[in-house]
């Protein structure tokens, strides 16, 4: 679903909200999971480093992942797909949170898809990562995290290095799973780097180059 559509977009940032692990209920834009991410949304808006970025978020059918349905991952291939037919093939950045994360992983084998933003995600052991060759892997995670596991992050970028262009991964200092604990640092810092993605040479990276070295992951 479009939230900005210029006339002749060169890049696109789609928006992926989190979920439940098993629901079929219909996901709506008034539950609290997409809610989450209109400062998301407002900041990477601010933040884009030009005016002609196409800015989208995926409305899901239900709010769970639903097991091998994959629910979520089907409605972001669409949602690619569409977005393909209104801009062309301009790269592509997913930003998602928690189960949001997870399917923007599994929908990176899209072509255009250049960058993927885990905010928080649900990457349980075992996703795969060939698929991400070529792609930027980039993770913020709440070191107070008891929904998903920053270990569990931190161990998918590992085994990313090698096989995706860059990974990076930072650790949110007192951070949660719902971003509300320093919550401005939060958007701010995914908003620079959505901008440092599409323009890395005009946008600096808010991210120190430790992110992009080896452990232990640092602080922020």
């Amino acid at each position: 679903m479009p939230r900005l559509l210029p006339a002749r977009p060169r890049a696109a940032v789609v928006l992926l909200h989190g979920g439940s692990e098993t629901s079929v209920s219909p996901s709506r834009p008034w539950h609290l999971a997409p809610l989450r991410m209109v400062p998301f949304q407002r900041a990477i808006t601010t933040a884009r480093p030009h005016n002609d970025v196409l800015l989208a978020q995926v409305r899901y059918r239900v709010r769970g992942w639903n097991g091998t349905r994959a629910d979520p991952v089907t409605d972001t291939h669409e949602a690619l797909h569409q977005l393909a037919a209104l801009a062309g093939p301009v790269p592509t950045v997913l930003v998602g949170h928690s189960m949001g994360a997870r399917a923007a992983l599994r929908a990176a084998d899209h072509p255009h898809v250049y960058a993927v933003l885990g905010l928080a995600p649900w990457w349980p052991p075992g996703e795969p990562v060939h698929h991400m060759a070529g792609r930027h892997i980039v993770v913020l995670h709440g070191e107070r995290d008891r929904t998903t596991s920053p270990d569990d992050s931190a161990d998918y970028v590992r085994r990313a290095r090698g096989t995706a262009a860059r990974t990076a991964m930072a650790v949110v200092r007192h951070g949660d799973h719902a971003m509300l604990r320093r919550h401005r640092f939060w958007h701010h810092t995914a908003a620079g780097i959505v901008a440092h993605l599409l323009d890395p040479d005009g946008r600096p990276d808010p991210l120190p180059a430790e992110c992009y070295g080896t452990e232990p992951f640092p602080l922020l």
